[in-house]
């Protein structure tokens, strides 16, 4: 039987690791949390080799203890000891990765390194002398190419040689001084331990490492004596310990890169340097980011997106589709006809326009419809506006129902395939099914969760374009830029991360902030982090966006864009309390070279993201749909609790519960009784406020209330799984709620705004409402223009931290 080989997979973020890890381990992949922290883990089987697995560590830029990335990363290595490191390092820059490859040189543990991105230095003219670079770090050197998979197989079976005959002995020294009481340390302190692992050890407590101090438990005595040794040094070599060697890693790099590193234009701008002097440009950055996301949310949701989620909804989940679209022409030609024929009567039409003559919601787009001979447009307008038009007094439903009595069935056109539900009803009819069991399935589960899957389409469309856009290093660019901005409200461009990373789910978004040092800019945001969309509210969007804007463009991108207002004007005026006042922590990250990323790496982070998403639909979700149904057909009829399939919503369980708290809602436009339950839901999962209107039945808003509606649930406090999230990461149930606290009241305060000063322009003023609404934006614009005095000069604990 073979032996289990281990290989850690090491290297600074940015640097191509994560595409490297895909294309060694392809499917084969595991992932889960580090014990104890939120940190991801991911480990995978070499192609090739069953008995060799790859541990892809977090990516970090040192050993030195700051981020909780860098303490799984050492803790992995000098407790689980794998049997090779692999090295990976980006070959455009070299100074910055190598100060990494010479601490992992030390730990006793075969190491192989990586050269990566060697097609884009090759390109540049520039050159590495890959023998001189082996002979100089004392290890295995190769030129690969993670994203074009050129050296990666070379490059792992090398560790897995290494890992059976290889040993790495670090090749530098230190200065004298350094070199004489590291020899000290190790005769007094760390003799007892193996002898590849004692450089490592005396190294570390030579900087006073206080997790390596702790760990050892040095007596006092030694400790004395070793101390006198490292004052000793400093004072030769007039700096601090951890600074002395921070700086003589970086001069041994330097000597190095000398002898095998030769840059063709040592002044000129590459490709990426021209390129970023336009996207990361002071003035036109901000507007290219707002039009790139622009036209990311445009084609997601209005084009591509819609024509997928479009078919999803009224073919899949709906009432069936034409396979390949055989015979949808002669069914629209056919119904087209029969419409115009029967059912836009003179009495019809005339109903409609005297609609939309007295303004009712929904008029004008059923009277265009008709006008342009539309039934498919009709049809969809007449769903989402027949009630409000009802309610108006303008009730329509009579000449449809008596006409489409006997119109053209759509199944008898081509070759026609039946949606889930009909598949479902049939089979549920053939086995006798009780109307209870029929009713939970259909109108519970299959709608319910039917409702949030048919969104899928449009966030797969929607995590392809986020995933290019990470992948070719556009998306690194942002968070510099965002820095720029971020500092100047107190908070640093690191606070950035989570949020980018919380546009795809808000649970590892809100874990992301672990990386910030800051405790105070730590919490604040994992507090505003959920403020920015994620993939359980895009189909929130999309359902507002559709049913009443008529699937109008910008809704999308102006709900992204009111998250990240939201989260900015949360910034400014939370680091102006007691409570989050401070600097905010320095900022450090690679730019990485542009690049096309591969479409097996987009394809992969998409299914990635969008599998989450559909397992939520298959747990949580499912789990949240039956409560919603059977709160809707349960309820008290003449005194009595009683079940039925048709039971009015004011009866109904939820309906109770609903009414009792819908005057909350009332200033804000959707104080009835379905939005209620629908924003209660959403806590436990944002796609069940879709999920509801599923099972429920849309009953039409205005369109300023239904964005107000939109912008509470965007805002207010996030699913049950984030807010557990952000417990974890606050430690502090105090602070938890606080949290919870702030969203809602933030939520509710936005929504107010809207609708409110909206009504200005609708004629339909609240004078109390409107005055509350003047009074939150005085505020709002008073706490944000309120004096905040930053200091001047940012503190650093230690030099290393700013360099590291």
């Amino acid at each position: 039987m073979e032996r289990e080989v281990k290989i850690a997979l090491a290297g600074n973020p940015n640097c191509g690791k994560t595409t490297l890890f895909n294309a060694l381990t392809g499917a084969n992949q595991f992932v889960g949390n580090w014990p104890g922290v939120t940190v991801e883990k991911k480990e995978g089987k070499l192609k090739g080799h069953k008995n060799v697995t790859i541990m892809d560590l977090p990516g970090i830029y040192s050993l030195s203890p700051y981020t909780m990335e860098e303490v799984v990363s050492r803790n992995y290595l000098i407790r689980e000891r794998p049997d090779a490191i692999l090295n990976i390092i980006d070959g455009t820059n070299l100074e910055r990765n190598l100060y990494l490859t010479t601490q992992l040189t030390e730990l006793g543990i075969p190491v192989v390194l990586a050269v990566n991105m060697m097609d884009i230095v090759k390109k540049n003219g520039d050159q590495i002398n890959i023998q001189e670079l082996s002979r100089e770090l004392g290890c295995a050197v190769y030129e690969i190419s993670a994203l074009k998979g050129t050296g990666v197989q070379e490059a792992a079976e090398a560790a897995v040689q290494a890992a059976a005959t290889g040993k790495t002995v670090p090749m530098h020294t230190f200065a004298g001084p350094v070199e004489h009481a590291l020899a000290h340390i190790e005769e007094a302190a760390v003799h007892d331990l193996p002898e590849e692992q004692q450089r490592w050890y005396a190294i570390k407590i030579f900087e006073r490492d206080d997790k390596v101090l702790a760990q050892l438990n040095i007596p006092k005595t030694v400790m004395d004596h070793i101390e006198a040794d490292i004052q000793a040094a400093e004072k030769e070599l007039d700096d601090d310990a951890e600074s002395i060697i921070t700086n003589e890693r970086y001069l041994y790099i330097a000597s190095i890169l000398k002898g095998c590193y030769k840059k063709k234009k040592s002044g000129g701008l590459t490709i990426s340097d021209k390129i970023d002097r336009v996207v990361t440009n002071r003035i036109a950055a901000l507007p290219i980011f707002a039009a790139v996301m622009i036209l990311v949310y445009f084609v997601s949701i209005t084009t591509v997106g819609t024509w997928a989620t479009d078919w999803t909804n009224d073919g899949l989940f709906g009432d069936g589709y034409h396979l390949f679209g055989n015979g949808t022409d002669e069914y629209e030609e056919a119904i087209t006809a029969y419409a115009e024929e029967n059912l836009w009567t003179n009495e019809m039409v005339a109903t409609v326009e005297d609609a939309a003559a007295a303004g009712v919601i929904g008029a004008e787009d059923i009277l265009g419809a008709i006008e342009e001979a539309d039934f498919g447009g009709f049809d969809e307008a007449y769903g989402s506006y027949a009630d409000a038009l009802a309610e108006a007094g303008y009730d329509i439903s009579g000449y449809y129902d008596a006409a489409m009595e006997n119109a053209p069935d759509t199944s008898e056109f081509g070759i026609w395939v039946p949606g889930i539900p009909a598949l479902v009803e049939s089979g549920l009819t053939a086995i006798g099914a009780a109307d209870w069991l029929s009713s939970l399935v259909l109108d519970g589960i299959v709608a319910g969760v039917g409702a949030v899957l048919g969104f899928v389409p449009q966030m797969l469309v929607l995590f392809i374009f986020l995933a290019f856009l990470e992948g070719c290093g556009y998306m690194a660019r942002i968070a510099f830029i965002m820095d720029r901005i971020f500092r100047r409200f107190g908070l640093s461009g690191k606070s950035f991360i989570p949020i980018l990373i919380g546009t795809g789910c808000g649970v590892p978004g809100v874990m992301a902030s672990r990386t910030i040092e800051n405790e105070r800019d730590r919490r604040m945001t994992a507090m505003i982090t959920t403020f920015i969309p994620c993939s359980a509210k895009m189909p929130i969007i999309g359902l507002i966006a559709a049913a009443l804007f008529g699937g109008t463009w910008w809704v999308a991108p102006s709900a992204y864009f009111l998250g990240i207002a939201a989260i900015i004007i949360s910034g400014i005026m939370l680091k102006k309390t007691k409570m989050f006042s401070g600097d905010p922590a320095p900022f450090v990250m690679e730019l990485p070279a542009y690049h096309l990323p591969t479409v097996g790496s987009v394809l992969r982070s998409m299914w990635e993201r969008g599998w989450s998403f559909i397992k939520r639909a298959g747990t949580i979700i499912l789990l949240a749909t039956i409560v919603i149904w059977a709160g809707s057909t349960f309820g008290y009829v003449d005194g009595a609790f009683t079940f039925s399939t048709e039971m009015e919503l004011e009866n109904s369980v939820l309906g109770i519960i609903g009414g009792a708290i819908c005057w909350i809602f009332s200033p804000l436009g959707f104080g009835e009784i379905k939005a209620t339950v629908a924003t209660i839901m959403g806590l436990v999962a944002k796609e069940e406020v879709v999920g509801v209107f599923g099972v429920l039945d849309f009953e039409g808003l205005t369109p300023l209330a239904g964005y107000a509606f939109l912008a509470f649930n965007l805002l207010c406090a996030p699913c049950f799984a984030a807010i557990g999230a952000i417990r974890r990461e606050m430690n502090s149930a105090k602070w938890t709620w606080f949290a919870i606290g702030y969203q809602c009241g933030f939520a509710y305060v936005v929504s107010l705004i809207i609708y409110q000063v909206g009504s200005l322009f609708t004629g339909n003023v609240n004078v109390i409402g409107l005055i509350f609404a003047i009074l939150f934006i005085a505020l709002i614009i008073f706490q944000l223009a309120r004096p905040y005095k930053e200091s001047e000069t940012l503190l650093l604990k230690n030099k290393a931290k700013a360099s590291v």
